[in-house]
């Protein structure tokens, strides 16, 4: 297949990913706002519910009252027997009904009727609705000749109707009547309906702007995870530069799994490049040693046992080097990885002591304990045992039996340092930096076997724990090596 024809064929295959991943993106928001209108729409419809419930207990117990207090009013003037209206003594039990009927205004869905021995007499002006009690015989024959005061439900053509009923008698007249009050409760319910049907077309239009809003407002909260999946494809194995973009300000969860993330891939890449320096320091430096040790077996003459003696000795030194090298940039690799460590709680002093203790067997020196920190602070001690021993054996290759080399510790401003003094020849202005290179040694540095990396560890060991190393010298007068190290260590 041509080139021009694998990119074209490979074109369609990104275009299927990239919808996918589109596809991926847009369900997650269309759930996120399957879920927001789930919610809105189930409170809305406790809400609506409880609301009607309510609205609908509050106008019975309003019809209730109304019931029981114009039952009472008529109960009142009818036992006085005087017309409040004229003054006079009520003439008739026929009279008492039509007065006290037209001198009450009925409410809305509120009827007052009288009978009269039985049949329908008078009736309040009020017709709304629109529904005459009086043509209905059942409701007659159930209200018109109660001989106490009665309350009722009843079920009319207009739907439900609560009544009351008081019977009306008056000294002197045979006649017997009832004075009826009742209210069409479906239609005083009609203003519970009515709101309930309000708040659900208003909650459908809120819910609808819920949801464009929780489009939206998605689409935002999803975006720091499109850019975590972004830069995670961006992401190989020969490149880990890439970061996921992080707010200034923000300070909820997805701002903290794009810092996790990031420091995860700080790791990675630490890790990565620790890997990729040791590959190119080992290739760089082993190939001298195998390149001496080929030229030397490529010469040697097998009929010739001095030959063959001196060949053996010398692979067999070159070989002991390469173990020595290989070991320090294993140990360089180690201390440069923060992951490794192994914090604990310290006591400063008491490891200054036993570092001291450790260090006067390293050579014939004039070893002086100057002083001790008396705190405790979290540290990895195995590697600052190992960064000081490192730095007191190179005080050791630059002095001579009988040299003075110091140890001590103290706190500076909330700092730990410790240090490493000795009275060798120093170190040069231009060499400072260069002797913490790897493989780097100082114009003054002796002939030893080791590879050049001690002050590397020296310095990775510091590095790890969040802290530095401080040189100060004098040329011809000694170098002081300090780890200066935060008080809460990592």
């Amino acid at each position: 297949m041509s080139e021009e024809e694998t990119t074209i064929a490979s074109e369609p295959a990104d275009a299927g990913r990239s919808g996918r991943r589109a596809g991926r993106a847009t369900a997650a928001r269309t759930r996120i706002v399957g879920w927001v209108l789930l919610l809105v729409l189930s409170s809305l419809g406790v809400v609506t519910l409880v609301t009607w419930l309510l609205l609908i207990d509050e106008t019975d117990r309003r019809i209730e009252t109304a019931l029981t207090s114009e039952i009472a009013e008529f109960a009142r003037v009818t036992e006085t027997g005087i017309n409040p209206t004229t003054g006079q003594p009520y003439g008739s039990v026929d009279e008492i009904l039509r007065s006290v009927i037209a001198a009450n205004v009925a409410r809305p869905n509120e009827k007052f009727m009288g009978y009269l021995d039985g049949r329908f007499r008078w009736e309040s002006r009020r017709t709304s609705p629109r529904v005459l009690l009086r043509e209905d015989p059942a409701f007659n024959a159930m209200v018109s000749s109660v001989q106490r005061h009665t309350r009722g439900s009843y079920q009319s053509v207009a739907g439900e109707v609560r009544w009351s009923a008081l019977p009306v008698g008056l000294a002197g007249d045979p006649s017997r009547g009832v004075i009826v009050i009742g209210y069409f409760t479906d239609q005083e319910h009609e203003f519970a309906h009515e709101a309930a049907r309000l708040m659900v077309i208003v909650g459908v239009g809120t819910a609808l702007l819920a949801a464009v809003g929780a489009w939206l407002v998605a689409g935002r909260i999803l975006r720091p995870l499109r850019d975590v999946a972004t830069t995670a494809r961006t992401i190989t194995g020969t490149d880990l530069s890439h970061r996921v973009p992080q707010r200034a300000r923000a300070r909820d969860e997805i701002a903290e799994l794009a810092r996790t993330l990031n420091a995860m891939l700080d790791r990675v890449q630490s890790g990565m490049e620790a890997q990729r320096r040791f590959v190119d320091d080992a290739g760089h430096e082993l190939r001298t040693p195998i390149t001496i040790v080929r030229g030397h077996l490529g010469v040697l003459d097998p009929g010739d046992p001095d030959d063959v003696t001196d060949t053996v000795a010398l692979v067999d030194d070159e070989l002991e080097r390469m173990n020595r090298l290989v070991s320090e940039m294993l140990a360089l690799t180690r201390a440069e990885q923060p992951s490794l460590l192994r914090p604990e709680q310290v006591d400063v002093a008491e490891l200054t002591r036993e570092l001291f203790d450790k260090l006067t067997g390293l050579a014939d020196r004039d070893w002086v304990l100057q002083s001790v920190a008396p705190v405790r602070v979290r540290m990895d001690p195995h590697r600052i045992t190992q960064a000081v021993v490192a730095l007191a054996d190179n005080a050791t290759r630059f002095t001579g039996p009988g040299d003075r080399i110091a140890l001590g510790s103290e706190t500076v401003r909330g700092r730990v340092r410790i240090w490493v003094s000795d009275t060798g020849p120093g170190v040069a202005p231009e060499d400072r930096t260069r002797v913490f290179r790897r493989f780097a040694r100082g114009e003054n540095a002796p002939r030893s076997d080791g590879a050049g990396l001690g002050l590397s560890i020296v310095e990775a060991i510091a590095t790890t724990h969040g802290g530095r190393v401080l040189l100060e010298s004098t040329p011809g007068r000694g170098a002081t090596f300090t780890l200066d190290l935060p008080g809460d260590a990592r």
